[in-house]
């Protein structure tokens, strides 16, 4: 792992980075050009470094020396008030981001299916890495813990006083996130992700 270290740090910023310009260019198509006006629709990766959850968190989840390495990139921001619906449309938005890390992890399981046998071993097994990192992502941002994506999805089901008092978990939810994460309760999430991606998409062969 320590030959592709570097590759696959490379390759989950770039897939961090996809996954927020995914959450821009959905609210841009549904006409929330927010996004765009401050040039974070752009694979230009300055604009989108966010310090504690782009450089701080993965050092320290490698220092760690933890199974799981996971970062996030400056959120992008998205203006609800120019949706049509703006529950439905916040919905849709959030969905573009895991929707785009489980499209990477299927493009790289099918690249490795096609070419797996001809690329170098250090590259099949960087690849196979970032697949799966990518599925831990998806997952990840699905916790439906405020302000994650899943927390956007379940939103569009509730209302009244039931939507404001889970709303109100946003102001708490990174300390709720990084309780849950050392605590173990998120491990507990992503280890059987894990496992069925890697059985789903035929990674094991590539990962040893």
């Amino acid at each position: 792992m320590l030959m592709e270290m570097p590759l696959v740090l490379v390759m989950v910023f770039f897939s961090v980075v996809c996954h927020e310009i995914a959450h821009g260019y959905t609210a841009f198509r549904l006409g929330d050009p927010t996004a765009s006006r401050m040039g974070r629709l752009s694979f230009n990766p300055i604009v989108h470094i966010d310090l504690f959850g782009t450089i701080i968190l993965p050092a320290m989840l490698i220092f760690m020396k933890s199974p799981f390495l996971f970062a996030w990139a400056k959120p992008v921001p998205v203006n609800p008030a120019y949706f049509r619906n703006p529950k439905k449309g916040m919905m849709l938005v959030a969905m573009a981001g895991p929707a785009t890390n489980l499209a990477i992890a299927i493009a790289l399981s099918v690249l490795l299916s096609l070419l797996g046998g001809i690329l170098p071993a250090f590259l099949t097994r960087t690849f196979a890495y970032v697949s799966v990192i990518n599925v831990m992502l998806m997952v990840f941002n699905l916790i439906p813990i405020p302000p994650l994506d899943g927390s956007r999805i379940v939103s569009n089901f509730l209302k009244g006083k039931a939507l404001w008092n889970y709303m109100k978990l946003e102001r708490f939810g990174m300390f709720i996130v990084f309780g849950l994460l050392f605590t173990g309760v998120i491990s507990s999430i992503l280890y059987p992700a894990m496992n069925l991606t890697v059985k789903l998409l035929g990674l094991m062969q590539y990962l040893r």
